[in-house]
C-alpha cells in the first residue's frame, strides 16, 4: 500500500464508522413513513322489540350505511333480534328490504290450538335459519347477540353462539302469543320482558360506541278499557321503565316515530322503514360527532400515574 493510501484510508474507514454509529441523528419519523392510525372505536347497533314496528330497523341500517358507519356488533332483541341476525349475516340494508318486502306472514306463524292458539315460533325459527343457511351465531359475519329472558329465573339470556334461528325464536317469544322455548332444558320467552333495547348487550361484545334504536310503545294518554287493555297498558308501562334505564347508557338514541304502527301490522312495512331513515338521518350527525370525539380519546397517550 502508497503513503498516499495509508494516509486516507484511515479517514474513509472513519466516515463511514460515523455514519453508522454516530454523526446526526436521522429522522425518527421521515416525510414517507406510513403514519400510525389511531385505533377506531368500536361501533355497536343495539335494536330494540316492537313487533311489526322492527322494519323501521331496516331504514336506520339504510341510512348508516349510505353515510358510511360500519358497524361492528350487532344486537337485537325481539323483532331487533330478527333484523339484527340478518344484518349480522352479512346482509345490507337492500337485500334486508328485499327480504322484508317478500315476507309472507304463513312462513313464520305456526298457530297451535291445543296450546290455547299460541304460536309455536317453530316456523319462524326454520325461516331465520333457512336464510342464514344454518350458519350458528359464532359463524356470522359480525359478533351478534339475541336477548332473551330465562322463564324459571328471569333472568336475561344473551346467546352468542350455537343454533341463530333458535336463538331469535327465544328472543321473539311475546307471552301469551308465542310458546315459550326450550333449550337446554330451560325455557326462554321475549327478551323485552327484561332489555327492550339491548344496549348493555352490545356492550358485553365488545362496543366502544352504542347507537340504540327504541321503537317500543308508549302509553297513548287515553284509559284503557276493560280488563285487556288494562294489562296491556301496564305492560306498556314497566316496559317503558325498563327501557329508559337501559337507554340512559347508549351513546345515541334513534327513534323512529312508528307508534301509529300495531304490533300485527305487517302491511304496514314501508312506512315503518321510511320513518327509521327518517329518524337516523337526523341522527347521522351526532353519531359522526361522537365517533370522531371517541376516536380522538382514544389516540392520545395515556396520562402517566403519579
Amino acid at each position: 500500500m502508497t503513503l498516499r493510501a495509508r494516509t486516507w484510508l484511515p479517514l474513509v474507514l472513519a466516515t463511514l464508522l460515523c455514519g453508522c454509529f454516530g454523526g446526526t441523528k436521522p429522522d425518527a419519523r421521515p416525510d414517507n413513513a406510513v403514519p400510525v392510525l389511531a385505533a377506531k372505536p368500536r361501533i355497536g347497533l343495539a335494536l330494540g322489540g316492537g313487533a311489526a314496528k322492527g322494519f323501521a330497523h331496516i331504514g336506520v341500517i339504510k341510512m348508516l350505511e349510505a353515510s358510511g358507519i360500519h358497524v361492528d356488533v350487532v344486537s337485537g332483541t325481539s323483532a331487533g333480534s330478527v333484523v339484527g341476525v340478518l344484518y349480522a349475516s352479512g346482509m345490507d340494508a337492500f337485500q334486508l328490504q328485499e327480504t322484508a318486502f317478500s315476507l309472507d306472514e304463513g312462513k313464520i306463524r305456526d298457530v297451535r290450538f291445543f296450546s290455547g292458539g299460541m304460536v309455536q315460533g317453530q316456523k319462524l325459527q326454520d325461516y331465520v335459519n333457512d336464510l342464514l343457511k344454518n350458519t350458528p351465531i359464532e359463524k356470522l359475519h359480525t359478533p351478534f347477540a339475541a336477548v332473551a329472558t330465562e322463564l324459571e329465573t328471569g333472568e336475561r339470556a344473551i346467546f352468542v353462539r350455537g343454533n341463530a334461528g333458535q336463538a331469535v325464536r327465544a328472543s321473539s317469544s311475546i307471552p301469551g302469543v308465542f310458546e315459550p322455548v326450550e333449550i337446554n332444558g330451560k325455557h326462554f320467552v321475549d327478551g323485552g320482558v327484561v332489555s327492550p333495547v339491548p344496549v348493555d348487550a352490545a356492550r358485553q361484545l365488545g362496543a366502544d360506541i352504542v347507537i340504540a334504536v327504541d321503537i317500543s310503545a308508549r302509553p297513548d294518554g287515553n284509559n284503557p278499557a276493560g280488563m285487556v287493555g288494562i294489562v296491556g297498558q301496564s305492560i306498556t308501562i314497566m316496559g317503558r321503565k325498563l327501557a329508559e334505564q337501559e337507554l340512559g347508557r347508549a351513546d345515541i338514541v334513534i327513534r323512529p316515530k312508528v307508534g301509529q304502527i300495531g304490533p300485527t301490522d305487517f302491511d304496514q312495512k314501508n312506512v315503518a322503514i321510511l320513518e327509521g331513515e327518517r329518524a337516523a338521518l337526523a341522527a347521522i350527525p351526532s353519531i359522526k360527532a361522537k365517533i370522531a370525539e371517541k376516536t380522538a380519546a382514544m389516540g392520545k397517550p395515556p396520562v402517566p400515574a403519579h
